[in-house]
């Protein structure tokens, strides 16, 4: 203990202990922080050392935290959070910095916004860095703990700390291939096709987004996919039949022929969502201008 400096305990430190706690490992620590394993291990053992405590036990393959790990993880991301907070004020030239951004969104979203945010922050010369992860129906947790910055999706999860702004907003579409099958025009048709259906790592059906529509009379998809890029290749040359967003044709599925559902269904809005913890960071702050632009332009193409 004699030998420890306390003010050894900055920002780095708090993440990495962080980021092993979510991961409950100390290579998938290293491997999402861009450190080696030995950089995880040492900054570990001295977090041992100042506090007292393993933090973490052996398990299995993994590490399972003791109480004393799980009553820290909030006090350090809010110390963490407030170190990040005395940057909010800077003055930002998004020249200057090396901007790096954890990103939750799933197919459509990742790909109908970001590869052109990415060509044109490469060519104004920016150091934009972009981590993607799939936001399945995503839960707030994942940006309270600040596994990603910012997320896209269609069902915002709620908070008092979660801010969220609509982007755009779009219709469903039945998706299919006119070569071998007409779209179902009425409800009874719909129901009795033969579906395929995206279903998330959590299990959950992206079926969720059909709001006001009675789902128990449609007869069980045929085929789940964990991605929605994988849809066009089941549906063509077949009489499978997809139901997802107009802005799909956009994007994973604009290889498809798409038609009106042959039912009400209210539109489905795409939501940036992000913690009260990024709402002042300029650098936040630029991306989010950046995204807007862009779903406003694909908003005004559907």
């Amino acid at each position: 203990m004699s030998n420890f400096d306390i003010t050894d305990l900055d920002g780095k430190v708090l993440k990495t202990f962080l980021t092993i706690l979510e991961e409950s490992s100390v290579s998938k620590a290293a491997d999402r922080l861009g450190v080696t394993q030995s950089a995880v291990s040492h900054t570990l053992g001295k977090l041992r050392v100042v506090l007292g405590d393993p933090l973490f036990v052996r398990s299995g393959q993994g590490l399972t935290p003791t109480e004393r790990a799980v009553a820290l993880q909030e006090p350090m991301q809010r110390v963490l959070d407030g170190i990040k907070a005395l940057t909010d004020a800077r003055p930002f030239d998004p020249n200057a910095e090396a901007l790096h951004f954890q990103i939750a969104a799933n197919d459509l979203q990742r790909e109908l916004i970001f590869p052109q945010l990415l060509r044109e922050a490469r060519s104004e010369g920016l150091r934009l860095r972009l981590d993607f992860v799939p936001s399945g129906v995503p839960d707030a947790a994942i940006l309270r703990s600040d596994r990603c910055q910012l997320m896209l999706t269609p069902m915002p999860p709620d908070g008092p700390d979660i801010f969220q702004k609509r982007l755009m907003q779009s219709e469903m579409r039945i998706y299919y291939d006119a070569r071998h099958r007409a779209p179902p025009s009425t409800w009874d048709a719909y129901c009795q096709a033969d579906h395929v259906q995206v279903r998330f790592a959590d299990g959950r059906s992206a079926q969720v987004v059909l709001r006001g529509v009675d789902q128990s009379q449609i007869k069980a998809p045929v085929l789940t996919l964990p991605h929605f890029n994988a849809i066009p290749a089941f549906i063509q040359g077949s009489d499978l039949i997809s139901t997802d967003t107009a802005l799909m044709a956009l994007g994973p599925l604009a290889g498809l022929d798409n038609a009106p559902v042959p039912f009400h269904c209210e539109p489905v809005a795409i939501y940036i969502v992000w913690h009260e913890r990024s709402n002042a960071d300029p650098a936040h702050r630029w991306l989010r201008q950046r995204i807007e632009r862009l779903a406003q332009q694909f908003a005004h193409g559907i």
